[in-house]
């Protein structure tokens, strides 16, 4: 008998799904969780530093910084379920076409493809944010039209390898429809590489938006957001470090969390690399 047991053998699964869960967490309960209002100024206790009152400390207008990075965790980790969302749905719609119809259709996304791999992402952002104007919605707009390249090749790869299969043909010659096949055949083997690009996607949808947010291009005052909070605190980064230090590390534990969580479901979903126990 042949058992799976990915959270004792991929460790590195289990805590980046641990830690993601625990954002999750805080970001549906926030409002619960949260001792202080965000956007509430108090200018009679600003610049505090950590203490019992304050875990993070206060800003230069007395909010607190506990309060705001964990309504922060809210609105980073919903903007990146949505850019991934998006991301996913086209880059699969747009690849599994290419690759099953060919053609002359396949050419002009592939062509699509290429061209938008050729800019990077985030230059491509700031163009898109800087023409629309600044605000979290147009940052999570441009960076989903941006995010569904890799989804589109890697599904176009899959689509064209499987359907030339001995099984495709002798679904279709039994009278089955093309979105039987791709629904039945295709899709669920193209999920496996999908489901581990979209975790490590998510992390870097996160870096992206705080980039954004830290140019000022992102979540507009008073919205606490992780990247508006680091540019707020870099003038104060000598006398109240706490400003900066405290998003920068909800950054970096959720960008922590998807690389360990791919890297997991990378070993766990791939048979070549899935590791099997044999217990009696």
């Amino acid at each position: 008998m042949i058992l799976y047991l990915p959270f004792r053998k991929q460790k590195s699964m289990a805590a980046g799904l641990l830690l993601l869960l625990i954002l999750v967490f805080m970001a549906i309960f926030s409002p619960l969780l949260s001792p202080y209002d965000p956007v509430k100024v108090d200018l009679h206790n600003n610049i505090l530093p950590p203490s019992r009152e304050h875990p993070f400390g206060t800003d230069n207008l007395g909010r607190d910084v506990f309060s705001r990075v964990m309504y922060g965790t809210r609105m980073d980790i919903l903007a990146g379920l949505f850019i991934v969302g998006v991301s996913v749905v086209t880059g699969l719609l747009v690849g599994i076409v290419a690759g099953y119809r060919g053609g002359i259709l396949d050419k002009i996304l592939v062509g699509a493809m290429d061209t938008f791999l050729a800019l990077p992402d985030i230059i491509l952002a700031l163009v898109i944010v800087g023409a629309m104007g600044p605000g979290i919605f147009n940052t999570v707009l441009a960076l989903s039209l941006l995010g569904w390249v890799r989804y589109a090749r890697i599904a176009r790869s899959s689509t064209l390898s499987l359907k030339e299969k001995e099984f495709i043909e002798t679904t279709k010659a039994s009278g089955a429809g093309d979105l039987y096949v791709i629904m039945r055949h295709v899709l669920p083997n193209v999920i496996a590489p999908i489901s581990t690009l979209a975790t490590l996607h998510f992390g870097h949808a996160i870096l992206s938006l705080a980039g954004l947010g830290f140019l000022g291009l992102g979540a507009q005052p008073p919205v606490p957001e992780w990247g508006a909070m680091l540019n707020e605190g870099r003038v104060f980064l000598r006398e109240a470090w706490w400003l900066s230090i405290f998003p920068g590390l909800a950054i970096m534990v959720t960008v922590l969390s998807c690389n360990l969580l791919s890297d997991g479901l990378r070993d766990f979903l791939d048979p070549r690399l899935r590791r099997r126990v044999v217990a009696l």
